[in-house]
């Protein structure tokens, strides 16, 4: 069976900086049928206030995948990364043995919106790594566009489990089929935007944790915007 996380149930965290959202558990939010999926363990939707941010913070033996929607970050780390990150780009910090960083609204005046993902990797150490690419633009992405992969080569972000994923940008009145490969694991998660799935409306920050039977395709009511993950 699919099993659809609701936007509204998600977890919340919300303090003089911060408003995040958690669609798995995390912080003070738990709840034991959400602990991930597959190599899938956080999906946190967050929004900073203007000259504020994560302060520096360790992390080891995690892939976090950082998207920002609107705003910018800025990024510093102690293996001697510095970067801004802006909307069409996507960051991929490897913590490995161990890695400290610090992740800040870029602006003074303006809130930032982003993505934050965490997979778990296949294997545990190993000497932390960055990467910062861009994103496909929307209207070359009507269709999945891969981003991520385990497979070397395969995508502009090389991840550290054997793990596929793919961005789309469809218009209002666009069909996207969901794809589901045998004896592997599916999550979709909406970013932006508005759709129908078998007559339920499925609207931003919803999940869909997609069964061996797979889905019907989601018909957009809006133009959209959503990841796909494919797990072993």
């Amino acid at each position: 069976m699919t099993l659809i996380h609701e936007n509204m149930s998600r977890g919340h965290t919300r303090t003089g900086w911060l408003d995040s959202f958690h669609t798995f558990s995390f912080g003070n939010f738990r709840d034991p049928s959400r602990m991930g999926f597959g190599s899938l363990r956080v999906i946190n939707e967050d929004r900073i206030i203007p000259g504020s941010g994560f302060a520096e913070h360790g992390h080891a033996d995690m892939d976090i995948l950082t998207l920002v929607l609107s705003g910018a970050l800025r990024h510093k780390d102690t293996i001697g990364n510095e970067a801004i990150i802006a909307p069409g780009e996507v960051q991929l910090m490897s913590a490995g043995s161990g890695i400290r960083h610090s992740e800040m609204n870029a602006s003074d005046t303006e809130p930032a919106h982003f993505l934050q993902i965490w997979l778990i990797p296949e294997t545990q150490g190993g000497t932390p790594t960055y990467q910062q690419a861009f994103l496909p633009a929307p209207e070359a992405a009507r269709t999945w566009s891969l981003v991520a992969s385990g497979t070397p080569g395969e995508a502009s972000l090389r991840l550290l489990s054997d793990t596929k994923i793919s961005i789309v940008h469809p218009l209002a009145g666009a069909e996207t089929g969901v794809p589901v490969s045998n004896g592997r694991k599916t999550y979709l998660h909406v970013v932006e935007g508005l759709a129908t799935l078998a007559g339920e409306r499925i609207s931003s920050g919803d999940g869909l944790q997609v069964g061996r039977e797979g889905i019907p395709a989601l018909t957009w009511l809006t133009d959209g915007h959503a990841l796909l993950f494919d797990m072993a």
